[in-house]
């Protein structure tokens, strides 16, 4: 089965999968934001993700999305690691389901485009988009990567204003961004916003992988190879 079908179904059951916010303690103690939480001990809580092995101990079910997954250790050994690393994957997750819905837009939308613009397309001469392994990125403007640099400069400083605004109160990934005001203002509904957007944006980033390795086996667009998907009334 490709890739991208696999990806689909598991965000399909990611974005329908009820959010559990309860967590069955054994040992009151209190987590590193100062709340009380379940404690670690000799034989202690196993994680959620995987029955077999024991929880992180820094993964307490404090942040969106947890569920004690991290058997390579990313999360670091103290509070400040662990911010850092899920502010890198809040990030990514938003910028795999960009580029998730960007990629097979391009594929679909580029060349009739530019052909009407009377300009060049940018896909490869197969009609894939461009990237390490299609090639193609080349035939982009300079002035397209200096624009990407400077947003994400943008982005960033915004983020560090946050922070030292809102000091504790301040929510991991948060850059000053919401014009649909989607955010809820409680806490229980600030949580569920974040758990799907964390949930959404792992799947984006698996099915980002799965573009990539498909077309760098096939040859061929993902939108042809699996057409259902990308253009069902085309």
């Amino acid at each position: 089965m490709k890739f991208t079908i696999a990806a689909s179904l598991m965000g399909m059951a990611a974005a329908f999968a009820p959010l559990d916010t309860t967590v069955t303690r054994t040992e009151t103690s209190l987590n590193l934001w100062g709340e009380p939480t379940e404690k670690d001990g000799e034989g202690g809580e196993k994680s959620k993700a995987l029955p077999f092995a024991p929880r992180p101990k820094l993964l307490d079910g404090t942040l969106a999305g947890d569920v004690g997954f991290d058997p390579f250790g990313f999360a670091g050994a103290d509070k400040e690691s662990l911010i850092y690393m899920r502010e890198a994957e809040v990030k990514h997750c938003r910028l795999a389901m960009l580029a998730a819905a960007g990629w097979p837009i391009a594929e679909i939308f580029d060349k009739p485009i530019a052909d009407a613009a009377g300009l060049p397309s940018l896909l490869t001469k197969t009609g894939e988009s461009p990237s390490l392994l299609n090639g193609g990125l080349d035939k982009i403007d300079v002035a397209y990567w200096a624009a990407v640099v400077s947003l994400a400069g943008i982005v960033e400083i915004e983020s560090a204003k946050m922070k030292e605004e809102k000091g504790k109160a301040y929510i991991i990934g948060d850059c000053n961004f919401d014009p649909l005001n989607l955010l809820p203002e409680d806490k229980a509904g600030q949580m569920t916003m974040m758990t799907k957007e964390i949930k959404h944006g792992r799947i984006a980033m698996m099915a980002l992988l799965g573009y990539v390795i498909q077309e760098a086996i096939y040859g061929t667009p993902v939108v042809q190879q699996t057409p259902f998907f990308f253009t069902p009334a085309l």
